[in-house]
């Protein structure tokens, strides 16, 4: 049965949940979610009692591995290390092929449907902003369904049309790695988004399309020139889900003034990214980083964005967070810190729920 509802619930812009649910490789995945594993920073108990009401649930289709046998600890080590020292950048993997990367999304998004259906009720795979206030307003977990790179669709976008009607409701053109879509960022610090050419022509039918599906367009890992071609192209509100302040981190990830006056103009929004890589000033991913640092962020976008343009975009199970809030159970820490920094009842909702309601709701229509 439904939980009761939280009195102030989070609606979260990116969490990579169903990626570690699918690397677990067993077949009664759902039951790891639903049950809880206490493994990752997701899963239902968890979530339940941080007050995470609903939010985007991405597929993300994982590069080969060189190394398959290596234990996730270790390769997430080297990442770590790799990402430290005044300055890094991460060569990115190669592009996948539709045939390499469809199997995969599709059992990615099999995995949310299957635990939609084994939850008794709990669980729902929102395609309206109606069903998520009806979710939020009775405890049930309201999920998007949402593809972090578009490598699972084809070109002649006829996936595109069936994953619609399955429930596909957000697609990012890219995930850093290029696509035949357009080209993503690096994981380069200091540096800047503009990283080289922007969305192909295909990258652009598939903004047509897109628009014309009401379906949203996700920024965050678009390199700047795509960013700006999908501004010049798309009707639809300008929404980057899981990405920061570049003017606050210089990560390649964070959005420039310039790319926050625009997602203003287009009355979209950003969803603050809690991974400390993206938030610290230093570039570093560590945990040990305090709550201030985020709350920087917030106060840069709100000034930018201006209230109803900024939410949150955890990237839980995605990226190393504040040990202050360690998982979807230390949500309140963050609403505790957001409260005592000064941001009123109003806002605090705004951020965290009604701004993402609000713009899917401009997105896809009532």
């Amino acid at each position: 049965m439904p939980q009761t509802p939280a009195a102030l619930p989070i609606f979260d812009g990116h969490n990579d949940v169903l990626l570690r649910l699918i690397k677990k490789g067993v077949a009664d995945v759902e039951s790891h979610f639903l049950d809880g594993d206490g493994e990752g920073h997701l899963d239902l108990p968890r979530m339940q009692a941080g007050g995470f009401g609903g939010g985007l649930f991405a597929v993300f289709v994982p590069s080969p591995s060189t190394d398959p046998d290596a234990d996730p600890a270790d390769r997430k080590a080297k990442r770590r290390e790799a990402m430290s020292g005044e300055s890094y950048d991460l060569p990115l993997p190669a592009p996948l092929s539709l045939g390499e990367a469809q199997p995969t999304a599709l059992a990615m998004a099999g995995i949310l449907f299957k635990i939609e259906r084994a939850s008794g009720g709990r669980v729902k795979v929102c395609r309206t902003a109606a069903e998520i206030r009806d979710c939020l307003a009775k405890g049930v977990l309201a999920t998007v369904l949402h593809f972090e790179g578009a490598e699972a669709i084809d070109p002649e976008f006829r996936s595109l049309e069936l994953l619609y009607q399955a429930g596909l409701r957000s697609i990012g053109p890219v995930w850093s790695r290029p696509t035949a879509f357009g080209h993503g960022v690096p994981f380069r610090f200091p540096g800047s988004p503009d990283t080289g050419d922007g969305l192909t022509d295909l990258g652009k039918d598939l903004v047509r399309h897109c628009n014309r599906l009401r379906m949203m367009i996700d920024l965050s890992h678009l390199n700047e020139k795509g960013f700006w071609d999908v501004a010049e192209l798309s009707d639809a509100p300008l929404v980057a889900s899981h990405s920061n302040a570049h003017a606050l981190c210089a990560t390649t990830r964070n959005l420039t003034d310039d790319q926050l006056k625009a997602i203003r103009d287009s009355k979209g929004l950003a969803g603050v990214n809690f991974a400390t890589s993206f938030l610290r000033a230093d570039g570093q991913m560590t945990a040990d980083t305090g709550l201030d640092v985020m709350l920087r962020h917030m106060d840069h976008l709100i000034e930018h964005l201006g209230e109803d343009g900024v939410a949150l975009g955890s990237d839980f199970d995605g990226a190393t967070i504040p040990s202050e809030i360690k998982d979807a159970a230390g949500l309140p820490n963050l609403v505790t810190a957001m409260r005592a920094h000064g941001y009123g009842e109003t806002l605090m909702r705004k951020l965290c729920w009604e701004n993402w309601v609000g713009v899917l709701e401009r997105t896809w229509g009532g």
